[in-house]
Formats: structure tokens, sequence, C-alpha cells
């Protein structure tokens, strides 16, 4: 049985008289205001289990809670575990009593990672209303811009990902021996190999070195493929020797896309389409984002919009590496979706600069619009005067500080959970976090 919130709250210490004490005080006193967003969280936590049932744990505003403060400090799960033993404060925080027992490593990962992304973006959007209610942000004035999160992988290349599929389907296969299941272990010939081809020099050293590693690793996924409609036919009703069998499945699925795609780039010296790239076999999700000529980065493209009070007044997680110029539109129609309107005053980076974005932003009644970069445009077809186009142009400058401090802060540099959906309650997380920082920050200056 799983309560929404305490019906009497535990026995706690008070907040101590510190700089870091008080903020979690302010952020303690706006968490109370937004208790309406906790049947959201309940519902994620439920998942499929009986409410009626089994040991009280976690409630959703401790689970809410913890996720603050995990992604404030930067903490790991065994980190954070330890903080809530040991801080008199973060456990006022999580609503946790003097004689509580602080929840356990697995225990915070496991109602942790149960949240969805759609419950997140209600959080934000319950802050955002409530910044609005303070006088705080009135989203008369937006600014936009994007940036990359990456996820939690090595640097891709051919060679390694070869690597990636064998080693992975052996270790797999290793759990699936108590079934009956036999292979051949093929993983220190195909690390020989791999390091091989990074010592090769040429393409033509490396050509039939290549060649091994792809023949290893194919027959490693027929290997795999076999497995697991072995363990299938023997163990149908083990619900854990099924989930070996589709991960069996799912890798090697992925590996046969790598192999195709090494024998393309390598041997055949295909180009192919970044979209189609595998850069991943942990995290087939991971985009390739492009910075012009400057990086290569592997993760997710975040476009977000900050408004004159510096909150994130919204982010979204963008599919694929799609052009700044395409993103215009969208931030604006899902600005009035928010706020009621469209902002009299945009801001923009120069990537999202053309005609049809000018045009369409006036057409929805956008009144003064700027680009940092013209790219052809007559500053007097943006906005109405020069001075104007100065303050907007000085005000999206403010956007990268956002972005600095959503990275520096709270985490969004990386990305280190497992799993689209995670990625996604990651990033949310962390805007979260901050915007909630500078909330409490706010009423302290007041």
């Amino acid at each position: 049985m799983r309560k929404r919130m305490h019906e009497q709250l535990p026995l706690m210490q008070p907040f101590i008289s510190h700089d870091h004490g008080r903020e979690l005080a302010e952020m303690d006193a706006i968490l109370d205001n937004l208790r309406d967003v906790l049947s959201a969280v309940q519902r994620d936590l439920a998942g499929r289990t009986s409410p009626r049932r089994g040991r009280e744990g976690m409630t959703a505003e401790q689970v809410l809670r913890v996720l603050i403060i995990k992604q404030l400090n930067g903490y790991t799960y065994d980190e954070l575990s330890f903080h809530l033993c040991d801080s008199t404060c973060y456990r006022a925080f999580c609503r946790m009593g003097i004689l509580d027992k602080a929840p356990s490593r697995s225990t915070l990962q496991e109602n942790i990672k149960r949240l969805q992304p759609k419950t997140m973006e209600k959080i934000q959007l319950a802050l955002v209303k409530h910044a609005q209610e303070i006088g705080m942000e009135d989203g008369e004035r937006l600014r936009i811009d994007c940036t990359t999160t990456e996820c939690n992988i090595h640097e891709p290349t051919d060679s390694s990902l070869l690597w990636d599929v064998t080693r992975k389907l052996t270790t797999l296969m290793k759990r699936g021996r108590m079934h009956g299941i036999t292979f051949h272990d093929r993983r220190r010939r195909a690390k020989r190999r791999w390091v091989a081809i990074q010592y090769a020099g040429t393409m033509e050293r490396r050509a039939p070195i290549y060649r091994e590693l792809i023949a290893l690793a194919g027959t490693t996924c027929e290997e795999a493929l076999q497995a697991a409609a072995l363990l299938e036919k023997r163990a149908a009703k083990m619900a854990s020797v099924q989930k070996l069998a589709v991960e069996l499945r799912e890798y090697a699925a992925l590996g046969r896309r790598v192999i195709d795609q090494a024998q393309g780039r390598v041997l055949e010296q295909e180009n192919i389409p970044a979209a189609e790239k595998v850069v991943s076999i942990f995290e087939p999700h991971t985009d390739i984002i492009v910075k012009g000529r400057r990086s290569t980065e592997y993760g997710h493209k975040i476009c977000l919009a900050t408004g004159r009070s510096g909150l994130i007044t919204d982010c979204v997680v963008q599919a694929g590496n799609p052009a700044d110029v395409t993103l215009a539109p969208e931030m604006i129609d899902r600005h009035r979706a928010h706020f009621g309107a469209v902002p009299r005053e945009a801001a923009f980076d120069g990537g999202f600069a053309s005609r049809q974005n000018l045009a369409t932003l006036k057409e929805r009644g956008v009144k003064e619009v700027m680009f940092s970069k013209l790219c052809g445009l007559e500053m007097s077809d943006l906005t109405s005067s020069l001075s104007v186009y100065r303050a907007l142009r000085h005000f999206r400058a403010g956007v990268e500080a956002s972005i600095s401090f959503l990275k520096r802060v709270v985490g969004l540099e990386r990305c280190t959970w497992r799993g689209q959906v995670s990625f996604g309650v990651y990033v949310l997380s962390s805007v979260v976090t901050a915007n909630l920082l500078l909330l409490a920050r706010h009423r302290l200056a007041t």
C-alpha cells in the first residue's frame, strides 16, 4: 500500500540557519503549494500494483523531494541514501521523521525510475504557473535557444561497437547456462582484434582485421538467437527466462545493425545517413548532434525557452537533429498554450533566422522579433527601433547563462540514466530542480 502523502507530518528537526538551509525551507514551502501535482506522481508509483496491498512504501511527496535533492547535488543513489541518513535538513525536506529509516539505494532507484516525462512536465508547468501568480514571470518576453544533453555512452567507433556486441551477448548467454545453453566464448579473440584495429595505422592493415571482428560478432549473434529460441521452449513459464530471451533477441537485432553498418562504412566505403547509424547498443535511442564544424555530440537536442525572470518556461527533447530554423513556430505555439497568449517580444539565436519564420511569428502576434544574426533580413522588419533590437539582443545573451546553470548545477550536461523514457525524466527533473531553486532564491530576495 502506498500513500500519496503523510496524513500527519512526522516529527522532524527544523531547517538550520544556513544559506542552503534557508533555500531548502523556501523550496519546501513552494512544494507545499503544489500538492495538486502529487496525484500524477502517485499514479506513476502505483503502476500495476494494488494500492491496498503490501508494505507502505515511500509517499509520492517523498519520491519527488528525494529526486530534487539528487539532481540539486548530483548525488549517486548510494550517496543520496547516505545523506538522507546523515543530514537533518535533507530528512526534513524529504518529509522523513527523526525515527524514520532512510530508504536504501535500491529503494530510491526503484521509486525514482517509475516517474514518467509527462509527470515531470506537469510539475514544471505548475512551477511556471506559480511564478506567474507571484508576479515573478509574465510571459511577455521570451528567449529561445537549443543545447545538447549527452547520453552516457563512450565515443563510438565501428570496432568498439562490434566488441560491445560480442561481449554483451556472451554475458547474456552465460546467464542461460543453467538452462542448458551452450556457446563459444569469443570475447578474448574479439578484444584482441578490437585493440589491433586501433594500432593498425592504415586502412589496408585494418580491413582484414575488421573482417575477422565482423565474423566473430556475426557468429555470436547467430548463437544468441539460437539460445533465445531454446530458452523460450525449455522455460516458457519462467518470467526471468523469458526476459533473458527477449534481451538476447533485442541485442542480437542491434548487433546485426552494427555489423551491416561496419561492413558498409569500413569495407564498402558507403556513406550512411546519421539518422540510420547505431552509436550505442546500450542506448540505441542516441542521436548524432553535429554543431556545424565545431564538434559532434551523442545525445539529444534540447530546445529551451526562458523568460524575463530566468526561469525555464518550456523544455522540449527533440527527436533527431532538426535544424533550429524549423523549431521557432513550435516553441511560440507551446508558449501560447501554456500562458494563454504569445509573447510580445521574442529573441532567438541566429540559427532560427529566416524570412518564413519572421512572417510566421508576426502573423502569430509577436510584436518584436530578434534574431542574433540577421541572415539577409532588415532590422526594421524585425523590431520597431534600433534600441529595441539592441535590448532584445542583450536579453537573448542571458539564455547562455541559464544553459550554463543547468549544466553546471543540476546535471543537464550528461544524462546518466538508461533508456529513452528515463532520459526525458532526467532532463525535465533537472529543469524542475533549477526552477525550484530560482523560485526559492527569489522569495529570499524579496
